[in-house]
């Protein structure tokens, strides 16, 4: 009766200890259809409804008074996934003024801040919004891809790409090219295949 009612109890916690596997998984991925491409103008955004990267331990550093940087990659594929067309990236430094309960952010490629009396939700969607790519370039009528990684930047023992004129463009790019360390929370996101000349201006 011991062996059995061990297979049983085993049998049980494997779907357990599986969920508990795929919930950590989730907390650094998200799905294709959590990403989706709108067109502003002349120029391609992502909007990413679900993703949230200011939470647990990273929102408490914010509240006890620490920076969070963050590095972005915004890439278009062509034709297929591995065909990388157009790209760009930005890293955003998010503070916490925990007199005033105001959250800010620093675009780094040109120093512009934004901050309001805001949730970290909404701190998220301006990074997540202020990183494009012109329409323009990309090629009408072909299947596109839209993929966004995110990276948290450990300041410990690693050479900042950000000098006082900004942000190296060239520096982050190798950062991505690279897979992110152990410690690091990522994320990547990548859309359903579109056409650019589909998309409606908005």
């Amino acid at each position: 009766m011991t062996f059995w009612r061990t297979a049983i109890q085993s049998r049980r916690t494997r779907p357990a200890l599986a969920a508990l596997a795929a919930s950590s998984l989730l907390a650094i991925t998200v799905s294709n259809d959590d990403l989706f491409v709108r067109r502003s103008l002349n120029d391609i955004h992502v909007v990413a409804p679900r993703l949230h990267f200011l939470t647990g331990k990273t929102l408490q550093r914010l509240r006890d008074g620490a920076t969070a940087p963050f590095d972005f990659q915004l890439t278009i594929s062509a034709g297929s996934k591995n065909n990388v067309i157009a790209r760009a990236v930005e890293r955003f430094v998010v503070s916490y003024d925990v007199w005033q309960e105001k959250f800010a952010v620093i675009r780094m490629s040109d120093f512009h801040k934004w901050g309001m009396n805001a949730s970290p939700n909404a701190a998220e969607t301006w990074c997540v919004d202020n990183i494009s790519l012109p329409a323009l370039k990309l090629p009408p009528g072909q299947d596109l891809w839209a993929r966004l990684e995110i990276r948290s930047v450990d300041q410990k023992g690693q050479s900042s790409p950000v000098s006082d004129s900004g942000i190296s463009i060239i520096s982050l790019v190798e950062l991505f090219s690279r897979p992110p360390r152990p410690q690091q929370d990522h994320w990547t996101l990548e859309t359903a295949a579109f056409h650019v000349d589909a998309l409606k201006q908005q």
